[in-house]
Formats: structure tokens, C-alpha cells, sequence
């Protein structure tokens, strides 16, 4: 089993109970940042996110069966107040709870659709390379964003597009795609490229300091939209078996000069933090 599988199993077997991420990377026997990591590839969602919406198919199923009291039900799966469960639970399923009790069913579609997982892994993934990196200035347009809303993160490129090139201090024609500053739910992800200092920079740009790391470094010529199953088989197949601990910092994608933002070819590489 992969870390991600040992950990949707261990979900399954104590969503009720209070659990956090530090007992779900435990269970899958990597730190909480490699899980956290791993599990967005593998689900397209967060650790947490999965527990609340596991929760919120329990209560859905309680209500189409006719549960009377709706706060119950919430103080079951974990919610305050009536009001944030009735939120939560209309953003999920488009009913209120009201409704779907009255109307006795919820869509099995959805509930079904929380515990797909990409298990496909890329088989021709390119040997690693081992590089000691110095400190990167990255400066570019950053976002936050969950596992669930990471897809809308080519529109943030969009927006960076215009200035690649022009941005003050650039040092190169090189692109970077940076994951950092996580927690349990989110991270945000900079879109920029390595500038000289900041000195120059307008508040329209957003900054970040990369000290020196040790990377390990995959290189692909595939198209960009592979990029998702590359990187979950790095997480979830590579680095549980290589003998290698993941680093507790920003990791990122490097785009050279030979991508083309266009049509998605011309390769470009993952850089993932290591220990040691």
C-alpha cells in the first residue's frame, strides 16, 4: 500500500474520532508535510477536506434516512452551529439538509465521487538527479489555494504571462511554479521567476526568500497536463521507497527557456526538498 492508501484507510476506520494530520501521516509512516503532499496529488483534496466531506456523507445519509434533529447531526460531524453545517452542507451536496431529509435521498454520485483517488503511476519517470541548491529570490503573482481549487492555478500563469521577462531584476528566462508557507488545508503557489533583489519590485508582486536546500529533481519532456501524475508518483511512489526524506519546505516546478506556455511542450522539471 502507498502512504496515500494506508491513509484513507486509517480515515475510514476513525473519521469519527478526533484525528489530525499528525496521526494520518503517522499511519501512512511519512511526516505530515509528505502526506500532506502525497494526498493532493493522489485525491485532488487535503487531508482535512476528505475528513470534513467523509463526515458530511455520514450526515447526509443519517438525514435522507429521517434523523429529527438537524443539529445533532451537526454536532456529530463536527460542526458548531446549525448555520456552518447547513453552509458546508449546501456547498457540498446543493441541498439544504432540510431537503434532503424531506426528500429522503442525496445523490450517491457525490458521495461516491469523495473517494476517487488517481492510483495510475508514471512508469517512464526519469532517473532523479541530486542538487544542492543555492538561495533563490523568486518574485512573481502569488495565490492561496486548496487541493480542491489548485486547478485554477494555470489562470494565475495567465496573469503572470504579460510580465515574464519585464519583471524588475530578472535574472533569467527561466519560470518557477512555487508551492509554500502550507498548512493543513492550503498553500499558496507563486507563479515568477529568480530575480536579482527586490529592491525594485512594486507591490503588485509577491516575494519569497528560498534558502539554500537539497533537492531532488525530475526532468520530463511530457506535456504540462501530466504534471499531476508526475508529481503523485513522485510523492506517493518514489520517495517512500527511496531511501529519502522530504524536507520541510517550498517545493516547485522549474520551467526553462524550451517551454513554450503556449502548447505545454518543450519539458520542464520538479524540484522536491530532501533531508541530508
Amino acid at each position: 500500500m502507498t502512504p496515500v492508501q494506508k491513509a484513507i484507510w486509517y480515515i475510514e476506520s476513525h473519521y469519527l474520532k478526533d484525528i489530525g494530520l499528525d496521526d494520518i501521516a503517522a499511519a501512512g509512516g511519512v511526516s505530515r508535510f509528505h502526506m500532506s503532499r502525497a494526498f493532493a496529488a493522489a485525491t485532488g483534496q487535503s487531508v482535512t477536506g476528505y475528513i470534513r466531506a467523509r463526515r458530511l456523507i455520514d450526515a447526509a445519509l443519517a438525514l435522507a434516512k429521517g434523523a429529527p434533529d438537524i443539529l445533532a447531526v451537526a454536532l456529530d460531524a463536527g460542526y458548531g452551529s446549525h448555520e456552518a453545517f447547513t453552509r458546508a452542507f449546501r456547498d457540498r451536496f446543493g441541498q439544504t439538509p432540510e431537503e434532503v431529509r424531506a426528500n429522503g435521498s442525496v445523490s450517491q454520485t457525490q458521495c461516491l465521487e469523495l473517494l476517487k483517488m488517481d492510483e495510475t503511476f508514471v512508469e517512464n519517470l526519469a532517473p532523479s538527479r541530486f542538487v544542492d541548491g543555492g538561495p533563490l529570490l523568486i518574485a512573481g503573482f502569488g495565490q492561496r489555494y486548496t487541493s480542491e481549487t489548485s486547478l485554477a492555478i494555470p489562470s494565475l500563469w495567465q496573469r503572470f504571462g504579460p510580465h515574464f521577462g519585464s519583471v524588475p531584476g530578472q535574472k533569467n528566462h527561466v519560470g518557477y511554479g512555487v508551492c509554500c508557507n502550507f498548512d493543513d488545508d492550503s498553500f499558496e503557489y507563486i507563479a515568477g521567476v529568480e530575480v536579482k533583489d527586490f529592491a525594485d519590485l512594486t507591490s503588485e508582486y509577491t516575494r519569497l526568500r528560498i534558502p539554500p536546500q537539497r533537492y531532488a529533481v525530475f526532468a520530463t519532456t511530457d506535456h504540462i497536463s501530466m504534471i499531476r501524475r508526475i508529481t503523485h508518483t513522485v510523492w506517493s511512489k518514489w520517495l517512500p521507497t527511496s531511501g529519502h526524506e522530504a524536507a520541510d519546505g517550498p517545493n516547485f516546478e522549474l520551467y526553462p527557456e524550451s517551454f513554450d506556455p503556449a502548447t505545454g511542450n518543450g519539458g520542464y522539471e520538479i524540484w522536491i526538498p530532501i533531508k541530508g
